[in-house]
């Protein structure tokens, strides 16, 4: 197969689809890999890199997707870049559809395969490709909110771990899950008392187990969040609903009873965002104040170590990559029901329920 990996365009998404660890895979299966040049450069990963496992590089994002028959990336498709999808082309990364309707349609339009890192789903009901982007924007969330906690930065002033004498910051968790445990534990890490919410009491059982005594945990109803956010210093919305757009559990009323200076992180920006007052920011201007409210809501936050980030996310991608490219889509899917579980859109039909259930759709658009 000729699988493509382009530069990634939006705003300052530094990351890359493939390492060259994942390309040597590739072509040592003799798949052909064409990489956009200097695509890799963010990530630490340059062209002479990619040349030396046997790639080929490509000057233009053009020439990639028009030789490719799968495209191999890690943000979705923007606006400049629909037109350059073509029908039967396979699409893997992270697509988001239940957030961006002009997105969703675009890519009906397409006719193209669109598998979605997302919902691609294990037979335990967990995200493996998912996971480890949820992990280091979990982390990321902490370090982040406590930077925003600065005067400076229009936060509360505090310091999220105390001083002797001085009571640390109170971080609140929304979410018991992938981004929610590791925000937990780097704020724990710090010294901050955590309270970590969700609806699923297994989840909350799990993190009583393994977290230390500072971080606590509630059930997440209304009452109780607009308890907490009354006296936490940083909130971080981690709720996940899979393939689904995240519902909104702080609404615009409740940023009236937050403290001023207070922060919100919504990591679950990629979904839709978990409150009501959440929209997409870049790393280039990161954040906006609403009601004295500091919102850091950048929608890439892994692209902000995308050392690290890629690495990672090939880590996970490429054993399905390669069942992609031996087999092609429809054998590898019909092979391997976690990778089926990636398909969103196919050949311009909507394929993923709740992609229609979030834009109030028919069960069928063609």
């Amino acid at each position: 197969m000729i699988i493509g990996v382009p530069k990634e365009i939006k705003n300052n998404e530094s990351r890359v689809g493939m390492t060259p660890a994942g390309v040597y895979e590739l072509t040592k299966n003799n798949h052909t890999v064409y990489i956009q040049s200097s695509a890799g450069e963010g990530s630490g990963f340059f062209d002479k890199d990619y040349e030396g496992v046997g790639a080929r590089i490509l000057q233009t994002i053009d020439e990639v997707y028009a030789k490719s028959e799968m495209i191999v990336k890690v943000k979705e498709p923007i606006a400049e870049e629909y037109p350059l999808i073509r029908e039967g082309q396979v699409v893997f990364t992270y697509f988001h559809f239940a957030s961006s309707e002009s997105l969703t349609r675009a890519m009906i339009d397409s006719r193209s395969i669109c598998i979605a890192y997302e919902t691609v789903e294990d037979e335990e009901g967990t995200l493996p490709l998912l996971t480890p982007m949820s992990e280091v924007a979990g982390r990321m969330a902490i370090q982040q909110g406590a930077k925003y906690l600065e005067k400076p930065a229009k936060g509360r002033g505090v310091l999220l771990g105390g001083v002797p004498g001085v009571a640390p910051g109170k971080v609140l968790v929304l979410g018991a899950g992938t981004v929610g445990i590791q925000a937990a534990k780097m704020a724990a890490g710090l010294g901050a008392h955590v309270t970590i919410m969700d609806v699923n009491m297994k989840r909350l059982r799990y993190v009583n187990d393994v977290m230390p005594n500072h971080v606590v945990t509630d059930f997440s109803t209304e009452f109780s969040i607009r308890k907490h956010i009354k006296t936490h210093d940083l909130i971080v919305g981690g709720v996940l609903l899979k393939g689904a757009k995240a519902p909104n559990l702080i609404t615009r009323d409740m940023l009236k009873e937050m403290r001023p200076g207070t922060v919100i992180v919504d990591v679950a920006v990629d979904q839709g965002g978990c409150v009501e007052t959440t929209r997409a920011t870049t790393h280039e201007d990161p954040v906006y104040i609403i009601d004295d409210v500091v919102h850091y809501c950048v929608a890439n936050m892994p692209g902000a170590v995308p050392y690290t980030s890629t690495i990672a996310l090939t880590n996970v991608t490429l054993p399905y990559v390669l069942k992609l490219a031996n087999k092609g889509w429809r054998k590898a899917c019909e092979d391997d029901k976690t990778l089926a579980k990636g398909l969103n859109i196919i050949e311009g039909d909507v394929v993923y329920k709740e992609i229609m259930q979030s834009f109030n759709w028919e069960p069928l658009l063609n």
